[in-house]
Parts: structure tokens; sequence; C-alpha cells
């Protein structure tokens, strides 16, 4: 007995102790990539991007990006890289648009009656509160690493380039400050034939000031980036987050002359719609800079949610084209309210009502029926006269 004990003790303490090393090399393992770029953490630490919200502008010529990363992790400095069609320009984002954003496409709140009584509404229960559901450029020179531009903004360090050779463009980036894995440079390939551009970014928080002197980590909602390059298509780079470590969720705000939607998947879950529509064609106000009239027209804003469970199984960029409609979408919270009129439910008005109408009906019936005049009855027959004869 105490031998299959001790046996049954240590099968359980083997157990544990394999739990508790996949536990370990899953957090010591970095997340390193992104939903548009690789942002790869400094000095062994590790850094999760798990939520991109990017709000796309494009007018036919020309595409503009403002995104902001999500991340978690220790990492006090990380690069991201992302590869661009055309020569692109680099500036700070507007941070208060995203707020803005979220707002038109938020859910409205919408009243819906039902007739009968449910549970929790009188005479059932006393709460009527109700219950709520929820619907819904030039090539390079040749072998080489062409520095388009360099400048800080704010706490990153931008560096614009242009490269045909990927070793070339890794070599670069190690060299000055940009760790880049190897799989990285294998994955920057097809860019390289095509002739895309890179901006490669270094994030790095300033210290805070009267403290160690260390900088902060990276954690949070990163301060948005605004880039913008000739395109005569709208595409969005995705195609390295299929070195990404963990899931990946993509949120993207699409502004344009029409209803756009993603060619394909692209190896994600199918994007779900949050909204579609010109919110300022109506003349409402707080409409988001970013969606001022194309071409002297309202803009109309497409919303897209997308889930990457696999990054790995990420096999193109998102190009996205103008639907077959333009037709709107609204998402909508419900709140089921009984049906009244001037405060009284109007289940009950009906029941009373039916009863007033049978009783009048059975009042008038009786009052037919006793004022209905009775019947003669026939009295006896007088004889038949008789005649003498003449």
């Amino acid at each position: 007995m105490v031998g299959v004990r001790g046996a049954w003790w240590d099968r359980a303490l083997r157990l544990l102790l394999a739990v508790v090393s996949i536990q370990v090399l899953m957090v010591a393992q970095p997340a390193w990539a992104c939903g548009c770029g690789a942002a790869v953490p400094a000095g062994g630490r590790t850094l999760a991007v798990g939520q991109e919200t990017s709000v796309v502008r494009w007018d036919g010529r020309t595409e503009e990006i403002d995104m902001r990363l999500t991340v978690s992790g220790d990492a006090e400095q990380a690069a991201w890289i992302m590869p661009v069609p055309t020569r692109a320009s680099v500036t700070l984002g507007n941070g208060a648009q995203f707020g803005e954003f979220e707002r038109v496409v938020a859910p409205v709140e919408r009243v819906r009656h039902h007739f009968w009584p449910r549970s929790g509404e009188w005479p059932f229960d006393d709460d009527s509160k109700g219950d709520r559901s929820a619907r819904a450029a030039a090539p390079p020179g040749s072998g080489g690493v062409e520095v388009v531009g360099r400048e800080r903004l704010g706490p990153f360090d931008v560096a614009r380039l242009a490269a045909d050779d990927p070793k070339a463009l890794g070599s670069w980036l190690t060299q000055n400050g940009f760790q880049l894995p190897a799989a990285l440079a294998t994955a920057l390939e097809p860019y390289v034939r095509q002739r895309w551009e890179y901006v490669a970014i270094r994030l790095a928080p300033e210290a805070p000031a009267g403290g160690t002197g260390r900088p902060a980590t990276l954690r949070g909602a990163l301060d948005p980036l605004h880039l913008s390059f000739a395109s005569d298509r709208l595409v969005y780079p995705m195609r390295l987050s299929q070195l990404a470590k963990v899931p990946q969720h993509l949120r993207l705000y699409v502004v344009a002359a029409h209803r756009m939607e993603p060619r394909s998947d692209i190896g994600g879950r199918a994007p779900q719609v949050l909204y579609a529509g010109r919110p300022g064609s109506g003349g409402s106000t707080g409409i988001p800079v970013g969606l001022a009239p194309i071409d002297g027209k309202p803009a109309f804003l497409t919303a897209l949610d997308q889930d990457f469970p696999t990054p790995a199984t990420i096999t193109d960029d998102h190009e996205l084209l103008a639907a077959a409609h333009d037709k709107g979408y609204q998402r909508a919270t419900y709140r089921d309210e009984l049906l009244k009129v001037a405060g009284i439910p109007v289940w009950l008005l009906s029941v009373l009502g039916a009863l007033v109408v049978l009783l009048v009906a059975g009042l008038a019936w009786r009052r037919r029926r006793g004022t209905r005049r009775p019947p003669i009855a026939p009295g006896p027959i007088p004889p038949r006269p008789t005649h003498a004869p003449s």
C-alpha cells in the first residue's frame, strides 16, 4: 500500500513540475510581432502586442494610417518594422481621434416593446426594470540599404529605409540598434521583391523625472504614429504578423469614398463589421477629424474587427475593395420594455376593454329578452253557423 501511495505522489509531483515548466517557458518566450509590422523587444525582454487599432484613410491616391498599439510585457525598448508600398512620411498621430471613432461606432440603444408581461413585471413581480440584451518610389542601389530619412518623434526613433536585399536590410537594422530575428529577414523577402520600402521605429520611453534613471516599461496603449504614402489601392500590411507568438486582434476604421471590405480573411477569422455609414452626412456634430469629406462628399466609415487565433496562418496583406453597395449598418443594444399607454400596460387595458365589451353585450342581450312581447294564446274556435232549409 505504501509503495502504491508513493508511486502516486511521485507521478503527481512530476506532473506538477511539468505544468510549471510549461508555464515558465510560455512566459519567457517573447511575442514580438504585431498586426502590421514586427515589434522586437531589446535585451531578451518580453513584449506582447495583443491589440492594434488603426484609422486608415484613402482617397484613391493617398493612403494615411494612424496606428496605435496596445502592448504588455517588461520591455524598456523595442523596435517596430512596417513595410509600405511607396515612400512614406511619418509624424506623430492624433491620439484623441481613436476615442472619437469609438464613440461614432458604438452601439445605439433602442427600445423593444412586448405586449404580455414577463417574469419580473407585474403581476408576476413588482420589479419593472426589464432586462437588457445585445443584438449585436525609386529603388535603392543594388545590394544595399538607402536611408530615406531619420527623425526623432517624441518617444520614437524613426528610420525610413529602402532595400533590395533582405540580408543587407537585416544587417543595417542590427547595426543601428534594431534587433532583427532571422525569421523576420525571411518574412521580408516578398516585400523586397516587390520593391516596397520600410519604416523602422524604435520605441523607447523616457526615464521618469526624479526616478532611478531607468526608462519605464512599454505597457498599455502607445502613442500613435501617422504614416502617409501614395497608393492607388487600399492595402494594410499584415504579412509579418505570421511571426507573432500570441493571438492577434485588429480593429480598422476605414475612411474612404465608399463602403470597403477585405478581399479575403488572409488566414484569420472572418472580419466582423462593427459600423458602416456616413456619420457627417446628416449634419452631425462631433465628427472625428479623420472623417473630413473626400472629393467634396461625406466620407464613408467602415469599422472592422478581426481575430487571428493562430498568427502563423496569416498568408498576405489586407487589401480592401469597394463593397457592392453603400448600405449602412449600426450595432444596437436593445432594452425590453412592457408596452404601455399613459403608464398603463396595454395588455391590462385590452383585458379590461374585453371585459367591458362582454358585460355590455350581456346586458344588451338580457334587455332585449326582457322587452320582447309574450305570444297571444289561441282562444276557442266558434261553431260554424247553420242555415235552415228554405
